[in-house]
């Protein structure tokens, strides 16, 4: 065991990737955090806390936090990459040569245009041969850190890489759960954060409890129909990281992408609400990569259609919601898409 808890190392300073070079430290796992800025590391040094991101949060004294790409990526063994996805990629080419040989575990949840590609897509394009899996699930970031009970998801191919980060990361409050349908979790991931926005909007109307149950569950059937059009396992949306990171994030206040769309439903505009938030809200972007492919596919997804059109093509929300109600009335639940799952062999 204790050859799996070596050194780890954490690039990206916002609030999740503080918490898990936080959580990592406490759990006596020799952690580094890398920072592009070496003006927050000095800062976070000095006072022991990420005042930007997460403030309030006493960080670890064991925590190595560093600007220096090479003295913070030499010893790790494991890498978490908590990096927004607008600068994912640039990243890696910078770093690449840096990673090579080491497990690496995106966090982000973000898809790039052109290709429509995951985060963890990007890393095998950028540090060919790498050791990949994904992290995701009803994660938010504060209430980790402040010792929370929650659950994760850790998904790749690699079942040693799985059972690695299970040993860092698994704790009293934290039970990290292994996936080998690195693909679904990862759409989850990013998927769930468009229906955030929409769920944040419809707080800010003050929609009743049936309106915002009814939401959270057509986007659960919306966002599974996608993934299993584009290959995912249809299962993975039944747990931690499809329903289970759907909830938290279309119900909680300190989601960022619900905080964007109350402040849209309020009538902001998009500007001043990203603006307010402060912080990258991965659902923005994601809305419009994700309704261009939904288009392309042609996979009948109502609500991203109707996001779309409200902030995007500036289509009154009365209109919007008019044409949601008035559509032609399916199945609750498509069983088919369920069916789809392969069946396990008997003899296993």
């Amino acid at each position: 065991m204790s050859d799996l808890k070596g050194p780890v190392t954490v690039l990206g300073g916002g609030s999740f990737g503080t918490t898990l070079a936080n959580l990592l430290a406490s759990n006596g796992v020799p952690t580094t955090l890398w920072l592009r800025d070496e003006e927050q590391a000095a800062a976070m040094r000095e006072k022991g806390e990420n005042t930007r991101y997460l403030p309030g949060i006493k960080l670890d004294s064991r925590l190595t936090i560093c600007s220096d790409a090479e003295a913070a990526l030499a010893p790790a063994k494991l890498v978490f990459l908590a990096i927004p996805s607008g600068a994912f990629r640039t990243v890696l080419q910078q770093l690449g040569s840096l990673l090579v040989g080491k497990g690496l575990i995106s966090t982000t949840k973000g898809i790039e245009q052109p290709g429509f590609l995951m985060m963890s897509q990007i890393v095998e394009q950028e540090v060919p041969g790498a050791r990949v899996a994904v992290l995701s699930g009803p994660n938010l970031a504060r209430e980790m850190a402040a010792g929370a009970l929650t659950a994760t998801v850790i998904a790749s191919d690699d079942a040693e890489l799985n059972a690695q980060v299970q040993a860092v990361l698994g704790c009293s409050s934290l039970r990290v759960y292994a996936s080998s349908d690195r693909y679904g979790v990862e759409l989850g991931g990013a998927l769930k954060n468009v229906y955030a926005i929409i769920s944040g909007m419809a707080a800010a109307m003050g929609v009743g409890e049936n309106t915002r149950s009814m939401l959270i569950t057509r986007a659960l059937a919306e966002m599974t129909r996608f993934a299993v059009h584009m290959g995912a396992n249809p299962m993975t949306f039944l747990g931690l990281a499809g329903v289970g990171d759907l909830i938290v994030t279309c119900t909680s206040p300190m989601s960022r992408n619900y905080q964007v769309g109350n402040a849209l439903g309020k009538g902001l505009s998009l500007e001043e609400s990203v603006a307010r938030l402060g912080q990258v809200a991965e659902g923005v972007n994601t809305l419009k990569v994700l309704h261009q492919k939904s288009q392309q596919e042609q996979v009948y997804m109502p609500l991203v259609a109707g996001l779309h059109a409200i902030i995007f093509e500036q289509k009154p929300l009365t209109e919007v919601i008019g044409k949601l109600m008035s559509a032609e009335q399916k199945h609750d639940v498509e069983f088919a898409a369920f069916m789809s799952c392969t069946v396990p062999n008997k003899e296993s």
